[in-house]
């Protein structure tokens, strides 16, 4: 099976809990993707939880053709102007219709980009964006997650519908084992790991 891959962009103080749901179900070649990191050069960089990630490639050498989506944590650079060159291969990406999925401070460099001028998003707050000075308001969105076209948005304290939602774009998983997988991350209850479970193998089976 052809991987398709989905690229996350990683920096310095990079917010963990953000893309721990996401990752791992994504980087599975039972369903045809695989992550790699893209930092804006090759040197190590070192995450809010204090994990050191050696970016597999720098944004230069990023090409729209190779991936299935841009995935932009939060870090508290965002909101002070950091990582443009992140910001403008999003810009780029959604120009190609290729996804970017932003959550927490990395809404904020796509609204101080004004890349969330005239498209629904979402961010941590209204309140948070309208401090940078952007001029989407009409279209922000009081909502976990909210997914506009191509474009994903989410708040910091939404990482489980933050995946649910990337998931979905990419049709990853057949919609079965996509709520199952869902259901027991947001409630807790054993019936959707058995769910979850037959789900895949019955997929796995052909059934």
């Amino acid at each position: 099976m052809d991987q398709r891959i989905v690229h996350l962009f990683v920096c310095d103080g990079l917010s963990d809990w953000e893309i721990g749901y996401v990752l791992p179900m994504l980087n599975n070649p039972a369903v045809g993707y695989s992550v790699r990191t893209v930092g804006v050069g090759r040197e190590p960089v070192r995450t809010a939880g204090g994990l050191t990630i050696l970016p597999d490639l720098q944004l230069a050498e990023l090409e729209l053709a190779q991936s299935a989506m841009l995935i932009l944590p939060g870090s508290g650079a965002w909101e002070q102007g950091g990582y443009p060159e992140a910001i403008d291969k999003a810009r780029k990406f959604l120009a190609a219709d290729v996804p970017v999925a932003a959550i927490c401070g990395a809404t904020a460099g796509l609204a101080l980009a004004s890349l969330l001028d005239d498209r629904p998003h979402t961010s941590n707050a209204r309140e948070y964006l309208q401090s940078l000075g952007y001029r989407g308001e009409a279209f922000y969105q009081d909502q976990p997650v909210v997914t506009d076209g191509n474009l994903i948005t989410a708040s910091a304290t939404a990482s489980i519908a933050f995946a649910y939602h990337i998931l979905q774009k990419l049709q990853a998983y057949t919609p079965r084992v996509h709520e199952a997988w869902y259901g027991l991350f947001t409630t807790g209850d054993q019936a959707y790991f058995y769910a979850w479970r037959q789900a895949a193998a019955e997929e796995s089976a052909g059934v």
